[in-house]
């Protein structure tokens, strides 16, 4: 078997660039040993949380290197350095070596997501992400004037046991009454030995603001993934059989950042902290699917914050769109390829209100290569949308560097 003394060792001399953003076959991260590193993005949305300066015991180039995907940072010695370089497939036995490093891996993605994430809402969604108890209320209310009964009556359940003095617990308990004969609410109260569920389409794993307790790995079926912002259900992802989730909830003991809702007859894997914590040791391919997992939701942040940035609305449908050509491993050709969304979800994708978005969207559908068939963005080149994005993107860069000068000469 192998040991983790064959993880190599690399040097890098002060002002050297280890990683660059944008580079593609990102097969190595790295572990500080000796020395300091900054990283910095070429669109710098967000203040990194921790900082930018890294320090022994630190890491990069992860994301890049487990999501598979091109690098989102560029990495630069400060000081003469020496790294740990770990390659994609040495991560496996690297848990299974040294437990405490994979740990302090997935609890930094944790943190890191909940931070991109909730930047994300702020940013996108002209909202700040509500995580009270009293929150689960306004949950059921939205969902019981949809007629969605089963996550309108899972809602209001959790919410008489998280706030059960709440003002709004006897309207509660009436509404609760009124639409029972109509709801398939499934595990309210989920026992700790009940590792393997099974949800029937349209109901509720978990609701927004409720307490995580467990982390869920989809053996059968999918998962949407939605939130309510100003009265609408957004749609933030639909994870599919191999997927996990709810593990931010897990690992930070916080109150669930968005609901978890069958979008088909599902079987999912229940696992608390405890068996998480042994699993950690005792089956490290899980904990590798977890943090490709992470590294892949985290990548996709930071690209949905740099689209924030593009002033040409025009241009941030485009680039949503690449984004998910790239995030989806679409190889980019003249084929045509069909999105699993339509027009309103694209909107909601860059925070582009409805009323507002529609003359863009006009105006984005006349490109004679995008079309909308049964609700669904169909390309009839996938080129185009590339070809797009990256004029838009480099029009952006144009537009700033002008700016900038302009500033200087003042």
């Amino acid at each position: 078997m192998n040991s983790p003394l064959q993880l190599s060792l690399v040097t890098y001399k002060k002002n050297a660039y280890i990683i660059v953003e944008g580079k593609a076959n990102a097969d190595y991260f790295y572990i500080i040993r000796e020395g300091k590193v900054r990283v910095s993005k070429e669109v710098q949305v967000v203040e990194e949380e921790g900082g930018n300066v890294l320090n022994p015991g630190d890491f990069f180039g992860v994301v890049a290197t487990m999501s598979s995907h091109s690098h989102i940072e560029t990495a630069q010695a400060l000081t003469d350095v020496v790294l740990i370089a770990v390659h994609r497939d040495q991560y496996g036995l690297l848990i299974e070596r040294n437990a405490p490093v994979a740990m302090k891996i997935i609890m930094q993605f944790s943190r890191k997501m909940r931070y991109l994430d909730e930047a994300l809402t702020k940013i996108t969604l002209k909202s700040i992400a509500v995580a009270n108890y009293e929150h689960l209320f306004n949950v059921a209310e939205y969902y019981a004037r949809q007629s969605k009964y089963n996550l309108a009556y899972y809602a209001y359940h959790q919410y008489i046991t998280c706030c059960p003095g709440g003002i709004n617990v006897p309207m509660a308990k009436e509404r609760m009454g009124k639409i029972r004969p109509y709801a398939n609410a499934v595990y309210l109260n989920p026992k700790n030995d009940e590792f393997t569920r099974k949800y029937p389409k349209d109901t509720m794993v978990f609701s927004e603001s409720q307490p995580g307790k467990e982390l869920y790995i989809i053996q059968k079926g999918s998962i949407k993934i939605s939130k309510i912002v100003n009265q609408n259900e957004v749609l933030l992802a639909v994870l599919k059989s191999g997927d996990i989730f709810g593990e931010m909830s897990l690992l930070e003991n916080q109150p669930r950042s968005a609901s978890a809702i069958a979008n088909e007859d599902s079987v999912l894997m229940a696992i608390n902290l405890d068996n998480f914590q042994r699993m950690v040791s005792s089956q490290p391919q899980m904990i590798v699917r977890l943090t490709q997992l992470l590294s892949e939701r985290i990548w996709t942040l930071y690209k949905q914050l740099a689209n924030t940035q593009l002033s040409d609305p025009l241009g941030r449908l485009y680039d949503a769109l690449s984004i998910q050509l790239e995030k989806l491993r679409v190889p980019i050709n003249s084929q045509p390829y069909v999105f699993d969304f339509g027009p309103v979800d694209l909107l909601n994708m860059v925070g582009m209100p409805k009323d507002e978005g529609a003359l863009i969207i006009r105006k984005f559908f006349t490109n004679p290569k995008l079309k909308i068939i049964n609700n669904r963005i169909h390309l009839t080149d996938k080129e185009e949308v590339d070809k797009q994005a990256k004029y838009f993107r480099k029009m952006e860069k144009i537009e700033q560097a002008r700016k900038a000068g302009s500033m200087k000469n003042m």
